[in-house]
This record gives structure tokens, C-alpha cells and sequence, in this order.
């Protein structure tokens, strides 16, 4: 069936009117994979509406500190030292994303760090949707044995010839876009399109080894992405567990667990908001958890079976943050 599917998907059909325009799809590598951390290189791929390559753009970025795991992505501080600054590439990125859905392999890593840098730069990243190729693979049921991008690429025989370097990276991921998005097309397939809130907030700290000089990978880092904040307590008492087809009411408890599209503090801000108390671990006290991978191993995930936990996964949370029930009085 899904032969089938991906072969109707290069048949001439008629192209959903709702789909994006345009597409840049992006991939950066960086010091490492926290909020602190910093691009050192990046790649973007800007696709027309159906999916066909209109031009590519790469650059290293000087990220004035360590490089990280240079056994990863093979960029030194010797390589990185004559590159520019992100503030520096920052309008030539903004020409190739604007006005375009950003496209990317686990996207909402490369949106964050993208708004980061332009937040640093004190610019606005002109993004305002993404799509992550991982949950489009879902939507279209592919086979795939794990959510990397080679698995991917071996689904539509595309060549991976530098695996972590921005260029080929980007390069691979465009060409197995292009048959996922035909293939969306030609069975009517929604697009998994997520809303891109450009972040604004930065506090400088203590700076973080420039490069030339050595810092263990993982170890201390150049600012802080936001102030930590204590959430307020949830005024409403917990009236138990969420029911399967019901509706969200005030004071349930909420966990979540695993990546977000949505950056996971704005999602707890949301749940908040709506009068729901965002709980950091699982017991069985807790009402829902939200998850996208409901199959992985966390802690999380594993009590919520244990509990009998009813679980939904982040598109149906965002939908019943629509219509949450408002605490009983008295």
C-alpha cells in the first residue's frame, strides 16, 4: 500500500491550494545540543511549492567559543576561526527563510537554535511555520526502522555522503522531502505545519571559552536562554483523571514527556494559563501525559502504563487546550 502511495505521488494531480509556497530546508550543526550551545555551520535548501530545488546556500559560523565534539561534526576552532559571526551571515539567512516554511530533520532543534542566535544578534528570525520531516514520515506510515535521517534517505535512495555536515545533511533531506511531499499531496495528507514564535529574550552571562581554547564538551556555557522561574500554584484542586473523547477541566494534572514541536516551556505556559497544573514527574495522581512517542522507554512513559495513565500526544493536547473545562465551583 505504500508503494502504491509513493508511486501515486509522482502521478500529475491536482496540488492541495493550502500547502506552503515554499520551503527552505535547513540543517545547522553546532557546539552541542544545549540551549547555551551555538551554531558553527549552516545549510539551506529553498524548494518551490512542489518540492523542486531552486538553490542552496552553506557557511560556517564562528561561534567565539569551543567547537564541541569536533568528532562529530569535524569542525575546529582552526576552521571556525576565520568563519563570520552569526550576526554577520544573519541577513543573507533571512533572505533564504523568509517567507518560506522551514523545513528540518527534528525540527523544532533547529528552529530553537536559529531563534537563539537571532535573539543573540537582537534580530528577529523570520520564520513563522515549520515542518518536522520525523512527524511527516509518521503522517505518511512509512516503514521506517528508527526516526534518524539515513533511515530516511534509505527509504528513498537517496546518498549520504557526509553524515553531520550541514551541506549534505540539508542536501539529503531535501531530496527525500521532495517524494514525502508528493506523496502528502496525492493522498490528501495535512501537513504537520507548527507555529514559530520568534524568541526575543536573552541575559548575557560570564562568557564561555572563546575558541583557541579548550572546554570540555558539555561543560560550562555562554548565557542563559531565560531567567528560571518558579510557576505559580495551580489554584483549582485536581478533579482526577482526563477521560478518553472528553474534555480537559481546570486543575487536571498534566506531565509531559520526550521532544515538543512547541518549545516545551511555551507549552507548559499554555497548560498553565488554562488552569491546568503542570506536574514535572508521573504518579497516579497525574490526569494526562503528553507525549509524541508514546513507545519510547522514559520514566514518564513507563509509569503512565503502569498507572493505567491515559496518554495523548501533542497535537491532540494542543487541541483540547481549546475547550478546557472550566473547576467546578465550590
Amino acid at each position: 500500500m505504500l508503494e502504491d502511495l509513493t508511486t501515486a505521488a509522482f502521478s500529475p494531480t491536482s496540488w492541495p491550494a493550502a500547502y506552503p509556497k515554499g520551503y527552505a530546508v535547513v540543517d545547522v550543526e553546532t557546539t552541542g545540543l544545549a540551549r547555551d550551545d551555538r551554531i558553527i555551520s549552516a545549510a539551506v535548501y529553498r524548494l518551490d511549492a512542489r518540492g523542486e530545488v531552486e538553490d542552496h546556500w552553506y557557511t560556517m559560523v564562528n561561534p567565539e567559543r569551543d567547537p564541541g565534539p569536533v568528532w562529530i561534526h569535524g569542525l575546529t576552532s582552526e576552521a571556525l576561526e576565520g568563519a563570520p559571526l552569526f550576526q554577520d551571515i544573519a541577513e543573507e539567512f533571512t533572505a533564504r527563510l523568509a517567507g518560506r516554511v522551514l523545513v528540518a530533520h527534528n525540527a523544532v532543534f533547529d528552529w530553537q537554535m536559529i531563534a537563539r542566535e537571532y535573539a543573540r544578534a537582537e534580530r528577529e528570525a523570520p520564520v513563522r511555520q515549520r515542518l518536522c520531516t520525523i512527524a511527516l514520515s509518521k503522517e505518511l506510515g512509512l516503514p521506517l526502522p528508527n526516526h534518524k535521517l539515513e533511515s530516511l534517505a534509505a527509504h528513498f535512495g537517496v546518498v549520504q555522503r557526509r553524515a553531520h555536515h550541514a551541506l549534505d545533511d540539508a542536501r539529503v533531506l531535501a531530496e527525500a522531502f521532495r517524494p514525502s511531499l508528493k506523496a502528502a499531496a496525492a493522498s490528501g495528507v495535512r501537513l504537520p505545519l507548527h507555529e514559530c514564535r520568534p524568541l526575543t529574550e536573552w541575559s548575557d552571562r560570564p562568557a564561555a571559552p572563546r575558541i583557541g581554547q579548550q572546554a570540555g564538551y558539555g561543560g560550562s556555557r555562554a548565557g542563559s536562554w531565560r531567567p528560571s522561574r518558579k510557576r505559580p500554584a495551580c489554584p483549582y484542586p485536581n478533579p482526577g483523571r482526563y477521560e478518553p473523547g472528553g474534555r480537559l477541566k481546570q486543575g487536571m494534572r498534566v506531565a509531559f514527556s520526550g521532544d515538543t514541536s512547541v518549545e516545551r516551556e511555551l507549552l507548559e505556559d499554555r497548560a498553565t494559563e488554562a488552569g491546568l497544573h503542570v506536574a514535572s514527574s508521573l504518579s497516579r495522581l497525574t490526569s494526562l501525559l503528553v507525549t509524541n512517542d508514546p513507545d519510547s522507554g522514559t520514566s514518564k512513559v513507563v509509569k503512565a502504563r503502569q498507572f493505567g495513565t491515559p496518554v495523548v500526544d501533542e497535537a491532540a493536547f494542543g487541541q483540547l487546550l481549546a475547550d478546557v473545562e472550566p473547576a467546578s465551583e465550590g
